[in-house]
């Protein structure tokens, strides 16, 4: 069994790179390994990911990510992660952000081996800083991983890394019951911000509306989320004069989740950008199928177009629409497709991501 200390900005904080951490921390605990997750700084709203946390958990800065650190903040940074990884047996850490990289990797002494991982795309990458920090520190860590083999033979390509590697994010849980697809409910799951675009699926679910007047006219769109464009998304349903049919339930906890996707049909991701979006998986999971924008390797590693779900072009709304119509038409066609999503988010289970990370962990001391 090997130590695993897996590093964040704020490691407490509500989003994706938590989750997924907390997630595969608990996971290689139960499995034997001694696990720690540190966080450099305080998050200004904890979240509690697992309730009864089988490794350890550190923070280091009493300010919240994106405070500016004095000398003295630095130099305190640099004596505790001594302290703290002279007391840890040899075995790896986990950087799981380009920040976190430039922040720890010369600070960490040699019996910690350093893995990288990025969780976004490359074609985020690309549109940000992001792209130029990979590419400069991620090439010295032992190995660089990536959310996709898409996105991992990019990198390598692009950003001219040798070491790159895939694990995908886990689902955190399997469940036993699979969604009927008989409501007549479109789900669109994720904070109402910017990024997720869910004006767009507004507007793509309203043209889906007028295509199947006549054969669908009870479907509503729910939007589970809380964010400061939910005034603005509710302006823009009103416009599209459809402001009855598309519901905001606000934020739902995630251990209610697996009702939301068992009373859904069909899950719509609208986002700009997306590493390996876990929503999606979670719905092919309870058997739902999604149609999404083609924007990732990690969302093409969840949705097979035309075999787990529908794949659509980057902002191409009028598309989007037609492929909600094709589902909202037809209950066959949603089981036929939710079946297969099911089915192919198997390897993404956490008992198998666990196993990759295992293999990754031999691999490197090979």
């Amino acid at each position: 069994m090997s130590t695993v200390l897996f590093a964040c900005m704020d490691a407490d904080t509500l989003g994706g790179i938590q989750r997924v951490t907390h997630t595969v921390a608990q996971g290689l605990a139960g499995r034997g390994h001694e696990v720690h997750v540190l966080g450099l700084h305080r998050a200004e709203t904890p979240f509690r990911y697992v309730e009864r946390p089988g490794y350890h958990h550190h923070v280091l800065h009493r300010t919240p990510m994106g405070t500016r650190i004095s000398r003295l903040g630095a130099r305190r940074e640099r004596r505790m992660v001594a302290d703290l990884c002279r007391r840890l047996e040899p075995g790896f850490a986990v950087l799981t952000s380009p920040g976190v990289v430039t922040r720890l990797k010369r600070l960490l002494p040699g019996h910690l081996l350093p893995i990288g991982q990025y969780h976004g795309s490359y074609q985020h990458a690309r549109g940000s800083w992001h792209l130029g920090s990979v590419r400069g520190h991620y090439g010295g860590l032992e190995k660089a991983v990536f959310v996709s083999d898409d996105d991992a033979w990019s990198f390598s390509e692009n950003a001219l890394l040798p070491n790159t590697w895939s694990i995908p994010n886990p689902l955190p849980a399997w469940p036993a019951r699979t969604a009927e697809l008989a409501a007549h409910r479109v789900l669109g799951v994720g904070r109402l911000e910017g990024v997720k675009r869910f004006d767009r699926l507004i507007s793509a679910f309203a043209l889906a509306c007028r295509d199947t007047a006549g054969v669908a006219d009870d479907w509503e769109l729910h939007l589970i989320g809380e964010g400061e464009e939910r005034e603005r998304l509710r302006a823009h349903a009103l416009a599209c004069g459809i402001a009855d049919r598309v519901v905001f339930r606000g934020a739902v906890p995630a251990a209610e989740m697996g009702r939301e996707y068992l009373a859904g049909s069909v899950l719509g991701l609208s986002s700009e950008h997306e590493g390996l979006p876990l929503v999606v998986g979670e719905a092919a999971s309870h058997g739902v199928p999604s149609v999404a924008f083609d924007v990732s390797g990690g969302v093409r590693s969840l949705v097979l177009s035309r075999r787990t779900g529908v794949l659509v072009p980057p902002a191409d709304v009028d598309g989007f629409a037609a492929a909600l119509t094709g589902l909202m038409s037809s209950e066959r066609e949603r089981r036929r497709l939710g079946a297969a999503a099911r089915a192919h988010v198997e390897a993404f289970r956490l008992e198998r991501v666990l196993d990759r990370w295992e293999a990754l962990f031999d691999h490197v001391l090979r």
